[in-house]
Parts: structure tokens; sequence; C-alpha cells
């Protein structure tokens, strides 16, 4: 048995005690990278208009809500995250009418819609920016030491390489914990507060269903801007509190925003949500920025780390789900991003692998969120030549190339597993534009070619060539997603370990048992009840089943 059901699903039952109210508890949200989704222009680049299109297709993957990276007007600097408007849409990807648009025939679908802010930085060309006297107020200058300042004012380093200070021709120096064309804001200066609260509430009024928070723990930093003493600053991300990230004072603006958004919300009769971007490092931290007068989810960032491992698995699922649940949160699941290598290719290169994660993924309790083309199986694409790459983290010097290729680090990681970062300058290889159809570039994704260039065996991971497939990762995920949303034992609620072997894990949610086998060998158990679907074929004789190496299986109990 592959994914096909082979019995009637269970009869839906009533949520459980420990359903939340909120669609984001147990909500799917589908990750769009706007410039690789799809392209209606024939520039080569995703666009609104191109997403519009296809929004039909992720109504029939089952996903309940999307969300979708920057479109605001940019030079581009960072793919979009360097704003230097946040009104506006940027003509690459179409206009303000088209996101209208977007919005309400989302709408019409029943999928909600979320947007991305970023409000740690803006791009250098930001208004606020390009005036001297203004940029002294609203963003971190300080003077340089050294006799004539010609040293940055302290020792830290940019995520994507060298010094995160740069001299202006005043003399002093401005802070970027990223590109030198993403300049930090002042949260301390309260008409930054105003100008924000005034950005949501415009999106909001044009129809969104929330806020992807970028950074949402880097916009205050610590007092005097402290020396950290060493380098490789960048790989303390997520281990340790740093005195530019996960500082206690972005709660005050957490709770703020999720003041407005509650209030908002409450106004129309709708429930509009934040969504934590946050890299905290522990669990505990985390769920700090979704206590009840926080933000609604934070990414799950541990998770998405953990070694294909059931000890580590299992670990890092009961981990997150006590830090949770202390504050009353869902726990929010993730395996890619557009920031990090593929789960396909970082777990080992295994297909099979990502297959199993995603199922033991969508069986935990709460919410998860998807990348665009993991539904496809895509691979990381690691052999992207340097001419056409547009990470800026690859032109400040931060690459590294690990055996298994550009962005993965396989000698550091335990059991072959490659590393998640994609901040060593690689992340270009997780933003190939989408393939949808035929047999060669640009797959369907639009007119005219893709700013990334596609590899040539993608025909049989396309949309089309996957559809109606039975053995396809895609119609694993729409069989999946199907009965996510029919069973309500799935989602949010409760969870209990079940005794299963070493290098298994097993689980039971109501009416629901999940098996993972992380062993490279197939497993015998006892039949626990009726198979629902397997990222791998199943052997079931009599009262033993065989379970796959690295496959995960959902049975009916």
């Amino acid at each position: 048995m592959t994914q096909e059901l082979t019995s009637p699903s269970p009869a839906p039952q009533p949520p459980g005690p420990g359903r939340g109210p909120g669609w984001w508890r147990d909500a799917v949200i589908y990750q769009v990278y706007v410039r690789s989704f799809a392209d209606s222009d024939g520039d080569g680049i995703g666009d609104l208009r191109g997403i519009r299109e296809r929004l039909p297709y992720l109504k029939d993957l089952g996903v309940d809500a999307v969300w979708l990276t920057p479109f605001y007007a940019s030079p581009q600097a960072d793919g979009g995250y360097d704003v230097a408007d946040y009104r506006t849409v940027d003509p690459l990807f179409g206009t303000l009418q088209d996101a209208g648009e977007l919005l309400r025939d989302a709408h019409d679908l029943g999928l909600r819609v979320i947007v991305d802010i970023v409000p740690n930085h803006t791009s250098d060309r930001h208004p606020w920016f390009t005036d001297p006297e203004l940029a002294r107020q609203r963003y971190l200058f300080r003077p340089g030491k050294g006799e004539g300042g010609e040293l940055p004012p302290n020792d830290w380093e940019s995520i994507f390489g060298g010094p995160a200070w740069t001299r202006t021709d005043r003399g002093d120096w401005y802070l970027h914990l990223f590109a030198p064309e993403q300049p930090d804001l002042n949260w301390e200066n309260p008409e930054v507060h105003a100008e924000f609260e005034a950005i949501m509430r415009f999106w909001l009024d044009l129809g969104a269903d929330g806020f992807r928070v970028d950074v949402a723990h880097g916009m205050i930093k610590a007092p005097g801007l402290p020396d950290i003493g060493h380098g490789a600053q960048a790989q303390l991300i997520g281990s340790q509190v740093l005195p530019f990230f996960d500082q206690d004072g972005v709660h005050a603006i957490h709770r703020a925003w999720r003041r407005l958004l509650d209030g908002y919300g409450d106004a129309r009769g709708r429930q509009v949500i934040g969504v934590a971007e946050a890299w905290a490092p522990t669990p505990e931290r985390l769920a700090l920025y979704v206590r009840p007068d926080e933000l609604h989810q934070a990414f799950n960032f541990q998770f998405l780390n953990a070694a294909w491992q059931s000890d580590a698995l299992r670990a890092v699922i009961d981990s997150s789900l006590a830090a949770t649940a202390s504050v009353g949160a869902p726990t929010t699941w993730v395996l890619s991003n557009h920031d990090v290598v593929r789960h396909t290719t970082r777990l080992g290169g295994s297909l099979a692998r990502a297959r199993a994660a995603t199922l033991l993924m969508l069986a935990l309790p709460g919410s998860a969120y998807l990348y665009q083309g993991e539904e496809l199986g895509l691979p990381e694409v690691t052999d992207l030549p340097d001419e056409v790459r547009q990470d800026p983290a690859f032109f400040r010097g931060g690459r590294t190339t690990g055996a298994a290729g550009p962005g993965t680090d396989t000698e550091s990681a335990p059991d072959g597993v490659a590393s998640a970062s994609g901040q060593d300058g690689f992340r270009d290889g997780c933003r190939v534009p989408l393939p949808w159809s035929g047999e060669a570039p640009p797959y369907g994704f639009g007119p005219g070619g893709s700013w990334l260039p596609q590899p040539a065996d993608w025909g049989g991971l396309t949309v089309a060539a996957q559809t109606g497939d039975p053995a396809s990762t895609l119609e694993l995920y729409r069989a999946a997603l199907g009965l996510r949303r029919r069973l309500p034992g799935l989602g949010d609620g409760a969870m209990s370990w079940a005794p299963a072997p070493d290098g298994v894990l097993a689980f039971t949610r109501p009416g629901v048992l999940c098996t993972v086998n992380t062993l490279g060998h197939d497993v015998e158990l006892p039949t626990a009840g009726t198979p629902l679907l397997s990222s791998a074929p199943l052997t079931v004789d009599g009262a033993a089943a065989r379970l796959p190496g690295d496959s995960c299986t959902w049975w009916a109990i």
C-alpha cells in the first residue's frame, strides 16, 4: 500500500476539549515565494497574477491559508526583504489592484492570506533613510571607535558575512544585521512603532488575514550594543541569546501588535493573526513569543533542525509541545522554507525520508507550514552557476561547500544529514521556480524563461506529471491533507506516545496511530489497526505489519 485508503475513514467526531477556537491552531499554511511560484507576463519572474491564476491548485491541494513573501516596492537587494515602500506593490510583481484581487479570489476559495512584514530593517532607498537627518533618528547610527572613528562601533557581524556596520560620508556608522542595503531601524523611536501599526492596518483593510513577522526576534538590541567577543556569530543564532537577537524588549512590541490585531478583528468579526519568525535558543524562550497576549504562532526551527533519528525527534517534539502548552499556544511545525536547504536534500538526499518526515509533521498536534515545491518532492538545486545567483550572502564571502553540494554541511551534521542553514550564501538553491508542466524548462512556470535556471531533469517532478499518479509525492500530500481535514483527531489536540522498538516512533491521536521508522531497513510490528496512509509501500500480513525503512504510516484505531 502506498497512499490509497484501504477502508472508509473513521466517522468524524466532535472536536476534543483541547481544540481552541482559532483557525490558526491547526491550519496548514502554504508558503509562496512570490518570484518563483508562477509568472503571468513572461519576464521570468513570478508575480501576483501568476499566484492568482494558480489559487485553485492550492485549494485542491488542501491547505487552509497562503503566506506570501514580500512583494512590496524594493530594489531587490535581498529578494524583496529590503523594502522601500510598504504600501506599494513592486512593478516586478504587479499592482495594488492585483494584490486586492488576489486577496478577494483567495477568500472566495476559502483560503486565508498572510503577508510578510519586515520590521527589523528597511531598504537603504526608503525615504526615511535617504533623508540624512531623519535617518539618524529612525535608524541605528553610532560613532566609530579609534582615534578618528575609523573602526566599527562594535564587533557585530552581518548574518550575510562581513561587519554589521557601514561608515557614511559623515564619518559615523549605521547598523545592518543583514546586507548594507538593509539598515536596522531604531525601535526606541515611537514614530517607528506608529508607522508599522499604520502599515498593518493598511494591509488588513485590503483584506490580509495576518502577518508573518520577519526577524521577529531582532528589533531590540542590548543596551550599549556590547561586543560579543568572537567571530562566526551567525552560527550562534538559535543556540544562545545574542545582544542583537532575542532580547526581552521585543515582547513589548509583539504585545502591542496583538492588541492591534485582536482589536481590528473583534471590530470586524474576523480572526487575524501574527506569526513570528523567531530564532530562540530554547523551546522555552520561543514560547515567550506566543504567550496569550503576544503573537499567535512561532515557527519551530528546533524541529526543522532535528536529526532524522527517533530519539532526537522525540526530544524535540516533547520539548516543543511542553513549551507551547505552558502558554496555551499551539505548536507550529515546519520542515522547509525559502532560507533553508529543502528537506528532501537536507535529510540525507532521501525522498523517502522527506515523505516520511512530512507525514510525521502533519500528524503532530498544532499547525504546519509547507514550502512551495515540497509537495512535488523538489530537491535543493546545488549546481547553480555563480553568475545567476542573487543571494546577497553569496557575494559577502560567506560561501561554503560541503560534500553534498552548496548549502549543505554533512561533516558537522549527524548521520549524513545536511545542515539546515541557508545563510552560507546558497539560499538560491531552494528558490528555483516551480515546474508546472512539460518536459523542458521553464516547465509551465510562465510564457518566458525563469529568473533562476531549472534542472533539465525536472520533467517527472512537474505538477502535471504527478497528478493522478498514486505513488507520487504530490498525491501523497493531497491524500494527507484530505485526511487531516476529515479526521478530527488530527490537527490541534491531545497526543500520547505508544511503545515502539529502537529507531521507531509511535504516538496516538484520537482515533489515529502514527508510526515512524527512522531506520534504513524494514521493521516488523504487530498490526495496530487499519492502515490509512503510508509514505512507502506497506506490507500487512494478518497480525504483523512490515514498516519500510524511512517511512511513516497512519493507522485508524
